[in-house]
């Protein structure tokens, strides 16, 4: 009778492992998707009843599967306009996660040094009106250097990208001719270039095509042992993507952060700050139908904010700034 009371309680404590486990599924950007996975798996590791399973596919497609109900939650690069929020079924909530920044990557034969580039001259790449990598603005940058006589081949995401908004946001208050003529947005008119999926497709064209240029979050161009640039800043240095630097670029935005965390930080004041840097946002509805599954997305946002926050620098990331933080647990009580 006893061993029939102690196999009847064994299936009893199965049944409710099972009935407790959590399944949350997520979409949306590649910019911050490395650091994510790693992110997921550790908290899997420590909460075996809880599984976050995210599709890298996009700001652009992560906000419209979070539109359609698709997924638990989304992840954006750029913050969601008021029209897209309106589409929503539910609020959501923006919570920054990491910050990071967005890279010109380039594979150009027999040039060792890191090149240098400013606003106007990437601009010009993009908006085809410099197409030699001897132009005479590329040179003036990087005086010294051999640069050949070679057309440069530009490579930007074919898909809705949070990167491409940074990239973007960043060239329209550098440049009036880019403001005017394209903009900033996730999907924009390329003037001229050929696209990749995603930050890894940009970073395989780059890295397998001569006299490229494209643009990828850090982490893809250091983990593919590519070439970046320094970039010239608002206080006119030019400066390398780095934790501290991006870390500088959102210094300012960290004392005067907006309620909603939408808040842009490129070309951002300061000697020292990288001026293609962002935050980015995970998605998360105010209002969960499943409760259960409302409070394992709060624990884990709660861990990453917190030990999450420590994997940052080792993947190439910045981890968020302590008075963000703090208001971003305040917001955290609101989820229901």
């Amino acid at each position: 009778m006893r061993s029939l009371l102690t196999a009847l309680a064994a299936v009893a404590f199965a049944s409710a492992s099972i009935a407790s486990a959590q399944a949350i599924n997520g979409a949306g950007a590649t910019f911050p998707a490395p650091i994510y996975q790693k992110w997921f798996e550790e908290y899997h590791r420590a909460h075996s009843n809880i599984t976050i399973n995210y599709q890298a596919v996009g700001s652009g497609a992560g906000i419209a599967q979070l539109t359609a109900g698709t997924v638990d939650f989304g992840a954006s690069d750029m913050p969601m306009t008021d029209a897209q929020i309106a589409k929503l079924p539910a609020p959501a909530f923006h919570f920054p996660t990491v910050l990071g920044a967005v890279v010109p990557t380039y594979n150009l034969a027999g040039v060792t040094e890191q090149l240098k580039f400013s606003g106007d001259v990437l601009a010009g790449i993009y908006l085809g009106t410099i197409t030699k990598w001897n132009d005479a603005k590329i040179k003036a940058d990087n005086p010294g250097v051999n640069l050949p006589n070679a057309n440069i081949i530009v490579v930007h995401r074919s898909d809705g990208s949070g990167t491409t908004f940074v990239w973007t946001d960043y060239l329209s208050k550098v440049s009036p001719a880019w403001k005017s003529k394209v903009g900033a947005d996730t999907s924009v008119q390329w003037p001229t270039g050929v696209g990749g999926a995603k930050n890894d497709g940009v970073a395989a064209l780059v890295k397998q095509t001569p006299n490229t240029i494209g643009y990828v979050e850090l982490i893809y161009a250091a983990n593919n042992k590519m070439g970046f640039g320094l970039v010239k800043n608002a206080a006119g240095a030019f400066v390398l993507a780095s934790a501290d630097s991006v870390s500088m670029a959102a210094a300012g935005a960290a004392k005067a952060m907006p309620a909603d965390f939408r808040v842009s930080i490129t070309n951002a004041p300061g000697k020292g700050a990288y001026p293609i840097s962002s935050f980015t946002w995970l998605l998360i509805p105010t209002k969960f139908a499943d409760k259960a599954k409302g409070t394992a997305i709060k624990g884990f946002i709660q861990w990453m904010l917190g030990d999450g926050q420590k994997e940052c620098a080792a993947n190439f990331y910045a981890p968020l700034p302590k008075e963000v933080v703090a208001l971003e647990l305040k917001q955290l009580a609101k989820v229901q």
